[in-house]
């Protein structure tokens, strides 16, 4: 059985910069490790945005500019890059909160290989939860689970609902 570890989002931005939080801070740790141990094909996403993001949809929303290309902000978390490129890995830039590449991706390098995912990072409320439901939307027989541990949401009670949804929508917490 091939095994894949989605990292979503573990970028600066989300941890201690533009929209960190002392949650995402302290999830590092767990995150680095599940990394570290991981067996299998691993798939980090970034969230990437460009200098007009306030001119945009999401950007009128939430209007605090966040991982623009090619800046501190949006580049890996130097921990778990260092992890990231022990173990080799997979980059899967995405534009909005899931990655509408990621199931084709996964398909690609599953084959006709049986396989499982396995999805950790940050923000649990938005992009966890987006590419965790749109995983299951592909792949509706797979085993999908979310590591809570590895998890940080905006705030820890929308981090809480947004691990009940997906609990309620038939996804594996660990």
């Amino acid at each position: 059985m091939k095994k894949f570890l989605v990292v979503v989002d573990m970028q600066n931005d989300f941890i201690d910069g533009a929209l960190g939080t002392k949650e995402a801070e302290a999830i590092v740790p767990a995150a680095i490790n599940e990394i570290e141990k991981f067996d299998g094909e691993i798939i980090a996403t970034y969230d990437t945005h460009f200098d007009d993001y306030l001119d945009t949809a999401e950007g009128k929303k939430l209007p605090v500019k966040h991982c623009v290309k090619d800046t501190e902000g949006w580049q890996l978390n130097s921990g778990i890059k260092a992890a990231l490129e022990k173990k080799g890995y997979t980059e899967v830039i995405k534009y909005t909160f899931g990655s509408k590449d990621l199931p084709e991706i996964i398909k690609k390098k599953a084959g006709n290989e049986d396989f499982e995912i396995e999805l950790i990072g940050l923000c649990t409320d938005i992009c966890v939860v987006s590419n965790t439901l749109l995983l299951k939307a592909h792949f509706p027989e797979k085993k999908i689970s979310v590591n809570e541990s590895c998890c940080a949401g905006v705030t820890p009670d929308t981090h809480r609902a947004a691990i009940s949804t997906m609990a309620c929508c038939q996804i594996d917490i660990i």
